[in-house]
């Protein structure tokens, strides 16, 4: 006898078998042992989610000679005749290869005769979505006022492709797709009754595969059972055969990524190509992989949603401490943005590169996630001391010159004060956007005319010569508060300094205080056009 596939042997042919979609089966058992059956249903679900099982059971249950509590019984000739496909009292029909307007006046001429057995004639009409418009429109009638005896089951995946005028003629039933744990459970169940030897990781790999559809799971499960014949299927021989990738490829992929390791990450590409792992396959563990991580920094409470180990679960909290959550939805962005791409592609390997370097380096995009990774990345730098940055081309960072104490830097000259307002749109490209936004309302800088000799300088007032006096509008107060605190004003100061290489103290004040810092006060255009007048020029200082 030929070999059946796991999917059709283990077909449920009763209620109690199906799994995953209680909410219709109770309904559909509740109405036949009520006698309250309607004359059209609509199911509408994922492919691999019961719609056509739970079609044919509804069948034989409703002509079933001896149901029990609303359960076909399955040993009755009608029962038998049905599960065989034998029966005339059951006609399935396929709208995608039979969706004109004749194929549907042949089911309007037969619905007429009566059943030759049993009392219901069952019409299961799936994937209708495809029927044509004069289709549904010929269907309308009949699917309206049928014979007593006549029962109409459509199934499709996508309802939305349904007319108004069907569905508010058919009850309809939302088919939910099955969760990880129901489908672990149901594969386990029919290992042991096949006396096949499977990990526990590789069942969960497998029905988190699934998305949600048993179908699918049993598929792939049976394709991987082939592969390793006679052997015990492990977690390992799974990824093998749907060539996917091992939870720690994706963490040293990720390590490299953060630290901007181009080369590295070229490697971890590399290995997965020689592997032969399938490279969209690979895109969307990936994704799902900084999901995790996203769900993670997003609470403390995310262990019961993330359906992983234990050890998987704490390398993840420990690579969350390591990134910022606008990172990774930068990162999330861009992979989501490839999915699309990568679909139709003729060359993927090249779009997953880009991909990466993107990832790699921010600097190639100019969205405000990645001018804020960017920012990120800077200051991680700053804080090393650049150590890493600079040392020689092919050692490894644990073998860079030791951290060296910097020297206190001097304080700016007013003539550098003024070369910072003059490129201040450039200065603020290098604060953190939540500081920019807020240094926006300052339009005004708080300057003093002075004459010496018969001409006008320049210069700022309220203190030494390092002082950047900048003041807000009364209906800015709030920028001015953010801006006035000690943390916001000292990370403007710490960027300020380190870009010109010298000490700037930032003063910030209302507008009604101003005026003791200076005689007037200017916009920032005006302040800039005030130095071109006297002659001082902008320019980047070696």
């Amino acid at each position: 006898m030929s070999y059946t596939a796991l999917y059709r042997k283990y077909r449920p042919s009763e209620f109690e078998d199906v799994k995953g979609q209680d909410h219709i089966v109770t309904t559909l058992k509740n109405q036949i042992m009520a006698d309250r059956i309607g004359h059209a249903y609509l199911f509408c679900g994922t492919r691999g989610t019961g719609k056509t099982t739970i079609a044919k059971i509804f069948a034989k249950a409703v002509n079933c000679e001896s149901p029990v509590e609303g359960s076909p019984c399955g040993v009755c000739p009608v029962c038998q005749s049905i599960a065989r496909g034998s029966s005339m009292n059951v006609i399935e029909i396929d709208a995608a290869s039979n969706n004109g307007v004749d194929n549907i006046r042949e089911i309007r001429d037969e619905v007429g005769y009566s059943p030759t057995e049993g009392k219901y004639k069952v019409y299961i009409i799936d994937e209708v979505h495809m029927l044509s418009t004069g289709a549904f429109n010929a269907l309308l009638k009949t699917l309206e006022e049928p014979p007593s005896y006549v029962i109409f089951i459509l199934a499709t995946t996508e309802s939305h492709k349904i007319p108004t005028t069907i569905l508010s003629r058919c009850q309809k039933y939302d088919f939910r797709r099955i969760t990880i744990d129901t489908i672990a459970d149901r594969l386990r169940e029919l290992m042991e009754e096949e006396g096949i030897e499977v990990e526990e990781k590789a069942l969960r790999y497998v029905a988190k595969a699934a998305d949600g559809s048993m179908r699918d799971a049993l598929s792939l499960l049976d394709q991987c059972i082939a592969f390793f014949l006679g052997q015990k299927l492990t977690y390992d021989h799974v990824l093998e055969v749907l060539g996917a990738v091992d939870t720690e490829i994706f963490s040293r992929l990720l390590r490299f990524i953060m630290a901007g390791d181009v080369v590295g990450a070229m490697a971890v590409l590399e290995e997965l190509v020689i592997q032969g792992r399938d490279l969209m396959q690979f895109v969307s563990d990936f994704t799902w992989y900084l999901r995790n991580l996203l769900l993670l920094k997003s609470s403390d409470d995310m262990e019961e949603v993330l359906d992983m180990s234990r050890e998987n679960l704490l390398l993840l909290k420990e690579e969350a401490q390591m990134i910022d959550a606008d990172v990774l939805m930068r990162y999330i962005r861009v992979l989501s943005e490839l999915s699309g791409q990568i679909r139709f592609a003729t060359q993927k390997r090249v779009l997953i590169e880009i991909a990466v370097i993107k990832l790699c380096r921010p600097s190639m995009e100019s969205r405000q996630d990645a001018l804020l990774d960017r920012i990120l990345q800077l200051e991680k730098k700053m804080e090393q001391g650049f150590a890493v940055a600079a040392a020689p081309a092919g050692t490894a960072p644990s073998q860079a010159a030791p951290k060296v104490e910097k020297p206190a830097m001097p304080d700016a000259l007013p003539e550098e004060i003024q070369r910072l307002i003059g490129n201040w749109n450039n200065m603020l490209l290098e604060l953190h956007p939540r500081c920019r936004m807020h240094l926006m309302p300052a339009k005004a800088i708080s300057i003093g005319m002075k004459g010496q000799g018969g001409s006008d300088e320049v210069s700022l007032e309220g203190g030494s010569g390092n002082e950047l006096v900048l003041t807000f509008s009364k209906d800015r107060e709030f920028a001015y508060q953010e801006i006035s605190s000690e943390e916001q004003r000292s990370a403007i100061e710490e960027t300020f300094s380190k870009v010109i290489g010298k000490r700037i103290k930032l003063i910030v004040k209302l507008d009604e205080y101003a005026g003791s810092f200076a005689s007037r006060h200017h916009s920032v255009e005006d302040f800039m056009n005030v130095f071109g007048n006297a002659g001082i020029e902008v320019e980047d200082e070696e």
